[in-house]
């Protein structure tokens, strides 16, 4: 078996194997290290984040349950309130009189608390009347769910439960309290305080955290969620047969207070949303390493084809010295190896020849230039209308005002620029909104600079709508109309309103000016002239718009025009909304 050493490796498979071990190689491990490293990174950031957003959610619900607990607590020490519930009334003004006296000091529990929806006491004291906030005791408030959870704890603690709300959905929570502090009385006495739903719903609506949120009771159930698939108001859903995929992590803040000793709030969050910024940026990164990859890998073939050839070349008029074929290469004057080495080839070949052809004429023919220098001179003349030169010039003027602190003049040549460079060199057939209202700009800038204070206008963009593509100046036309045909007429202050905004999946644009209008003979021409195909005469710019935009958009656009003598003119354009 032959025995490996490099030097019998062709040089092209040398550097090849360089290339592979030295660039790919490194480069790949580098951008999977670093996209692993970066993904970790922001997956525990994302972790805290998350933590710290349901820890605030939390909180808030615990405040809410406080403010009911609270008011409770107060109530629940106070030795009026007993009385007025275990005093048996003869008549029902006396418990009328008393009522009114005992409910002024109660109300005002609800306007200091928010998270307080109303106050109910229950009583199976059979002299009370039936009245607002007070209830008897009957089968079925001792059928009810919270009255069965208030007896199972039988705690000196209130109990946090759900209740029946208006809606007929156990959809309300309820802070349930037995009053038991001042004797054994056989009067039974309750305080339930509903809490009031719009502030628990704004503690769950956490904006920041990106997932699905549950509250967990002592004993597995569902109390509240914000996953839509979940019916919480109607069942009593174990958390266990939530099923969770695989791909989301689930983090969990547990309650140790007494009325909430068990509770727990859990969140739910997808693994693509903890790293959605690093997976957002994948294919940025990937990119960036096929990038590496293919510009060394360019030049490493670029060179090594170089090589190779040169050698081949060297090789083959080695061969052909056999046949007595004296043949001058003509790489001699490159200065590197290969480069001498055919050098001294070529010194070799010219002395064999000289040997043996003791005169030998060598003639060389003259270069046909004659074609370069007519192409030359078609250059240079083309050269001299070339729009750059004057591009050049409003540049050399615009640095010039600003040396001279005439930064309005600078201001007016830097847009009067943009606008020979855009109606020059066409470019592209579709731009941005953005770049559209940029070149809009520009001309109002310059009509208001000449006009002063006559030539006044507001542009109105939406956000949604920057990032839209229309044909390249397709709205310029009609502003130029605006101001040249509606507004310089005027004697006095004009107006130009320019509104772009997106409705569903159309475009609307709107050019609007106070100038001088049209009557409805004008107006009648230049509906008839948009039928025309020929592009000259008047309103050849509208003309032009209209029927590039009908080439574009076909039948899926629409095109308005309203005008008055005296009063003005509308355009409106519903285009379909595009985006690159």
């Amino acid at each position: 078996m032959k025995r490996f050493h490099i030097n019998n490796v062709k040089l092209k498979n040398k550097l090849l194997i360089v290339f592979i071990i030295a660039v790919i190689i490194p480069v790949v491990l580098t951008n999977v290290i670093f996209y692993s490293v970066t993904t970790e990174n922001v997956k525990a950031r994302k972790m805290k984040d998350l933590n710290l957003s349901l820890e605030q959610v939390a909180n808030e619900f615990e405040r809410a349950i406080e403010d009911a607990v609270e008011v409770s607590t107060v109530l629940y020490a106070d030795s009026y309130l007993y009385g007025f519930l275990e005093r048996r009334y003869d008549k029902e003004i006396d418990f009328i009189v008393a009522y009114n006296s005992f409910f002024r000091d109660m109300n005002k529990f609800t306007p200091i608390y928010s998270s307080v929806h109303s106050i109910s006491l229950y009583t199976n004291n059979d002299s009370v009347l039936f009245a607002g906030g007070i209830n008897r005791i009957t089968n079925d408030i001792k059928g009810s769910r919270w009255y069965s959870r208030m007896l199972e704890a039988r705690s000196l603690y209130p109990v946090v439960t759900r209740t029946i709300g208006s809606s007929g959905n156990f959809d309300t929570f309820s802070v349930i309290r037995e009053l038991g502090y001042f004797s054994e009385s056989s009067t039974q006495k309750i305080i339930k305080i509903d809490l009031n739903m719009a502030v628990i719903e704004q503690a769950f609506q956490n904006l920041t955290f990106q997932g699905d949120i549950y509250l967990v009771n002592a004993n597995g159930i569902i109390e509240y969620s914000t996953n839509p698939r979940v019916f919480w108001k109607k069942t009593f859903k174990p958390f266990d047969s939530v099923s969770i995929a695989d791909n989301r992590e689930v983090i969990e803040q547990l309650y140790k207070t007494n009325y909430l000793n068990g509770w727990r709030v859990v969140g739910v969050v997808s693994d693509d949303a903890l790293v959605k910024e690093v997976t957002s940026s994948r294919k940025s990164i990937i990119y960036l390493t096929l990038l590496n990859i293919l510009i060394p890998s360019l030049i490493i073939i670029y060179i090594t084809s170089n090589i190779h050839r040169r050698l081949t070349r060297v090789m083959r008029h080695v061969r052909r010295l056999e046949s007595q074929k004296f043949e001058v290469m003509d790489d001699e004057y490159y200065k590197d190896e290969i480069g001498v080495l055919t050098s001294e080839f070529n010194r070799m070949t010219k002395k064999i020849k000289e040997l043996i052809n003791d005169v030998y004429v060598a003639s060389i023919q003259k270069k046909e230039i004659e074609l370069q220098r007519k192409q030359a001179q078609l250059s240079a003349l083309q050269s001299q209308i070339n729009p750059h030169f004057l591009f050049n010039v409003l540049e050399t003027i615009r640095m010039r005002s600003l040396m001279k602190n005439e930064t309005e003049t600078s201001k007016i040549i830097h847009n009067m620029a943009v606008i020979l460079r855009r109606s020059f060199i066409w470019g592209k057939d579709w731009v941005t909104v953005k770049e559209e209202i940029h070149l809009i700009t520009c001309f109002l800038e310059i009509q208001h600079y000449r006009f002063d204070d006559k030539m006044q206008y507001q542009i109105n963009v939406d956000n949604t709508a920057y990032d839209a593509i229309i044909p390249h100046m397709s709205l310029i036309p009609f502003v130029e109309n605006a101001s040249i045909h509606g507004i310089e007429p005027l004697k006095e202050q004009g107006l130009i309103t320019i509104t772009i905004k997106k409705q569903e999946e159309s475009l609307v644009c709107e050019i609007n000016d106070n100038g001088i209008g049209m009557d409805q003979s004008m107006y009648n021409s230049l509906f008839d002239s948009l039928q025309k195909e020929e592009l000259s005469g008047e309103s050849i710019g509208v003309r032009n718009v209209y029927h590039r935009l009908k080439m574009q958009y076909q039948d899926h656009f629409s095109f308005d025009l309203k005008s008055k003598k005296g009063e003005g003119t509308t355009v409106r354009l519903v285009l379909p909304y595009q985006k690159q």
